[in-house]
């Protein structure tokens, strides 16, 4: 049996963009009253700015050459509330690939059954919708319920439903793929979608494409936002309208960013967004995986927040997807009837015939006219390897990897051989040797394998539809904090920056809410008293309720009888002592969404964060 690898042809390596990203710092969001827009718009042009964005309560424009302190002096009229950058966003992923054969029989990815997406049912008629927001889905791949997904069209980055690139609609396979008879199966199979194309032909977008496309996914009905992708940069404006998504009772999951280092990406780092880290198949974490501290501030200002941290991770490497069709390779590899993982190169095509050894193949060689010429890695790159094969008469190339595991290679920019041409692992080197006939084939294919904390956060937006679909009475706030309260631990013992709670586990997240409701118990990050604590035993409880419509939160904690500092949101509101309890009296009418967290005053010694809808 011939084993098969999947490439896609691009180089997928869509890394998150810093502040320093190589687009123009000229745009910026201006917010305004929405019966003053016009006005705004009118002098934005008036005074040299170009609008491409036109939201509830905002608009975008570009001011070209100009400073933010400018664009600020110019737009100093009393119908302006704010002007601020706007900031980039970029897709968040890194290539790889791995053995499958899509387009033979229905795979299930690893992170499948990782997650334990593969014993619970989805509720197809519970009216799940998840938002991408993303490059698009591309129409072309057959692995979709087609006619529950809409979209989003804009006129900056076009159609949705023509993908710019194979990133969005792998991040769409992940979540919902259909479960048919081919290709690859989501963890919430034919959940509906609703698709919003925010990157343009360059690969990125603004933080007010991604402000108003929440807009958008709540117009459109959706329970929960995708955003596989992210920047360095926060922005008031987008971090309003995820708010408004959280507090109308949706749940946003975002990208933790694929540095490997501990910085903060947005807008995975707003406390309404799930942060989302990458672990790989044997529950390791990824090294490309950010892991941001949950602590800010300095000396007595110092806090702990849960929300702005990786919460829990999920399978984002070597994880197999849609791309549109025919943009990826699949190769296969036999050897004396055998099957054996192999990578692609860039020539398609079959070939069968007798081994011919050529060492690391420096030069050409006679014997092997007419065979498949099986090579060792090293001295000489791949592209030359391959061309001295056919030079000498060869049909088809193997190259063995000299170090352990798959080799993956290209023939390079300037690639001259016309002959199929695969990698291999060195572990199989002994058996490819012995072996007497090849047969290769690569060809075209629907279907690829790429890494990044981008497939990681539709693994778990896939896993939250599928939960949420048992128990739509829930929020999802509710949903989130049942993701955190069962995933399974990972890594240092307890929750730590890389893992947060987790790798989470949708039939324990299900089972969960099935024995406690979805207010759920202790655990995760806690909802209208659901508390816990952070290994330090403080332990924090919070009953939200109002008086003549007011909202109020009744705050008690246990196992400290020290001075206590109260945070709402991130903000220190009150310092007590001598007592165990605080009323918090919001002022507030109608709804919203509270983050409370108590600390022994001065220090570290906090309680878990604990959420308070109204």
């Amino acid at each position: 049996m011939i084993k098969t690898t999947l490439r896609p042809t691009m180089a997928a390596v869509l890394l998150a963009v810093s502040a320093s990203a190589t687009a123009a710092n000229d745009r910026y969001i201006i917010q305004v009253d929405n019966p003053s827009k016009g006005v705004v718009k009118a002098l934005t042009k008036q005074l040299g700015g170009q609008v491409h964005v036109d939201a509830d309560g905002f608009i975008a424009a570009t001011f070209s050459g100009k400073s933010l302190s400018e664009v600020k002096g110019l737009l100093n009229n009393p119908h302006v509330k704010l002007v601020e950058e706007d900031a980039l966003r970029s897709a968040m992923a890194l290539f790889n690939d791995d053995a499958g054969s899509p387009m033979q029989s229905q795979i299930t990815p690893y992170a499948v059954y990782q997650a334990q997406a593969d014993q619970v049912a989805f509720n197809a008629n519970a009216g799940m919708k998840v938002c991408v927001i993303d490059s698009g889905l591309d129409s072309t791949n057959p692995d979709f319920v087609w006619a529950n997904i809409t979209g989003d069209n804009d006129p900056g980055t076009g159609n949705w439903f023509n993908a710019g690139g194979e990133h969005g609609t792998h991040v769409a396979g992940t979540i919902g793929a259909a479960d048919n008879s081919f290709g690859v199966v989501g963890m919430a199979p034919g959940v509906d979608m609703h698709i919003i194309k925010v990157f343009n032909a360059a690969g990125w977008g603004y933080s007010s494409d991604l402000a108003q496309a929440a807009q958008l996914c709540g117009q459109a009905g959706a329970n929960i936002i995708n955003m596989s992708l992210g920047g360095g940069a926060a922005n008031s404006t987008e971090e309003n309208a995820f708010k408004n998504f959280t507090a109308a009772g949706g749940l946003v999951i975002a990208a933790a960013g694929n540095d490997g280092n501990s910085s903060r990406m947005y807008p995975a780092g707003y406390s309404s967004v799930m942060m989302v880290g990458a672990n790989d198949a044997n529950n390791a974490i990824a090294d490309f995986s950010q892991f941001p501290s949950c602590t800010t501030g300095r000396g007595k200002n110092v806090t702990s927040d849960e929300t702005i941290c990786v919460e829990v991770t999920a399978g984002g490497v070597d994880t197999l997807s849609t791309v549109p069709a025919g943009t990826a390779v699949m190769s296969g590899l036999s050897m004396d009837g055998s099957g054996f993982a192999s990578s692609a190169m860039e020539n398609t095509g079959n070939a069968s015939g007798q081994t011919f050894y050529m060492g690391t193949a420096q030069s050409t060689d006679a014997g092997a006219s007419g065979k498949i010429c099986v090579i060792d890695r090293g001295v000489i790159s791949f592209h030359d390897k391959v061309a001295n094969c056919e030079a000498s008469g060869g049909i088809g190339a193997v190259i063995i990897n000299n170090e352990a595991g798959m080799l993956y290679g290209t023939l390079g920019d300037t690639n001259s051989t016309s002959i199929p041409a695969v990698g291999t692992a060195l572990e199989d080197r002994a058996a490819i040797l012995a072996a007497g006939t090849a047969d290769i084939s690569v060809g075209a294919s629907d279907y690829g394998y790429l890494s990044g904390t981008s497939m990681a956060t539709p693994a778990v937006s896939g896993v939250a539809a599928l939960v949420w679909s048992n128990h739509a009475s829930c929020t999802g706030t509710e949903i989130r904090d049942a993701l955190k309260a069962t995933a399974m631990d990972a890594g240092a013992a307890g929750k730590d920056v890389y893992f947060g709670y987790g790798i989470v586990q949708a039939a324990a997240a299900d089972a969960y809410l099935t024995a406690n409701g979805c207010a759920g118990g202790n655990g995760g990050g806690g909802d209208n008293g659901g508390g816990g604590d952070t290994g330090t035993g403080l332990t924090l409880t919070a009953n939200g309720y109002k008086v003549k419509g007011t909202q109020q939160v009744d705050l008690s904690w246990a196992n400290s009888s020290a001075a206590m500092d109260i945070f709402r949101n991130g903000n220190t509101i009150a310092t007590v002592s001598g007592t165990t309890s605080y009323t918090d009296t919001i002022n507030v009418k109608g709804g919203g969404v509270y983050d409370y967290q108590v600390c022994e005053s001065g220090t570290s010694t906090c309680s878990a964060v604990v959420t308070v809808v109204f």
